[in-house]
């Protein structure tokens, strides 16, 4: 259901990303948006994971240096059937993980000396059960492309808005861009991409717990591995880029009521009660 529900999802941040186009600049404009959307997706398939890992000041570990880890790690992937991806640790005490990379064969994950501190072998194990499904799952990649349409929905409603500013509406009005219909989508587009963006992340965060307690064989390692991660977030939050909040396996960002709309995370008590249903039977 929720594979179903990010389809859906995506279909319609896509006709979004051209139907914002064409209600600002006509037919010109639906190209521009979709050609937009086209480039930022190429450049961030490509460059997101050095984008990321840079940002965090990640450093890549040898199995020398990290041997559990490493066993940890690669006994999953073969569990899962996926290949070997590249280990790095983030010196930070806040407790958090995350997968990255374009493919299963150029993929990448990292964890905080915080998580490492406060999680035992089969929770850890858990933990990068659920990054290796995101792996699996291409997640990346879709988050990655859910990101740049919601981005570019927001950059055309910029350039109308400048637009309007500048008396620049005659081409627009020429090929069928209506003004009324330019004012809402400047106003309603990027809101509603944003909402698309964050509950597409959500359903995947999902699949992801799900697909992680699969491959590393016990549900509960991952659920009580998540209960003490989102304590730990409270003690020790972590000072993260809220563009990149969706890759971590608990959101680095605080927020509840009408914030969890925007949340790219599900609320942590329907994850764990999620995962404890795979045991009992009772979802």
């Amino acid at each position: 259901m929720n594979t179903m529900k990010t389809m859906i999802l995506m279909v319609v941040l896509t006709v979004l990303v051209v139907f914002a186009g064409s209600a600002l600049g006509g037919r010109n404009g639906a190209v521009m948006a979709f050609a937009m959307a086209t480039i930022m997706n190429f450049g961030m398939y490509w460059f997101s994971d050095k984008i990321v890992l840079k940002m965090y000041s990640a450093k890549q570990v040898t199995e020398q240096e990290s041997p559990e880890l490493f066993r940890i790690v690669r006994d999953l992937t073969m569990k899962a059937n996926l290949p070997m991806p590249k280990v790095y640790i983030m010196d930070n005490p806040a407790a958090n993980a995350f997968a990255t990379g374009r493919n299963p064969n150029h993929a990448a994950v990292a964890v905080t000396t915080g998580i490492l501190n406060i999680l035992d072998k089969d929770e850890l194990s858990g933990v990068l059960g659920h990054e290796l499904a995101h792996i699996k799952h291409r997640d990346i990649l879709i988050g990655t492309i859910a990101a740049t349409m919601a981005g570019a929905i927001s950059m055309l409603a910029n350039m109308a808005q400048w637009a309007m500013i500048f008396g620049g509406r005659s081409d627009r009005d020429e090929e069928g861009g209506s003004p009324i219909a330019g004012i809402v989508m400047i106003i309603v587009a990027p809101i509603a991409a944003m909402l698309i963006q964050m509950a597409i992340s959500r359903s995947r965060e999902y699949i992801a717990d799900e697909g992680g307690a699969k491959i590393h064989g016990n549900p509960l390692s991952l659920a009580n591995a998540l209960r003490k991660l989102h304590n730990a977030s409270q003690r020790i939050p972590m000072d993260a880029n809220p563009a990149t909040s969706h890759m971590f396996i608990v959101s680095p960002l605080r927020g509840g009521g009408i914030l969890s709309l925007f949340s790219t995370h599900p609320p942590m008590e329907e994850r764990v009660k999620r995962l404890e249903g795979m045991v009992t039977g009772i979802r």
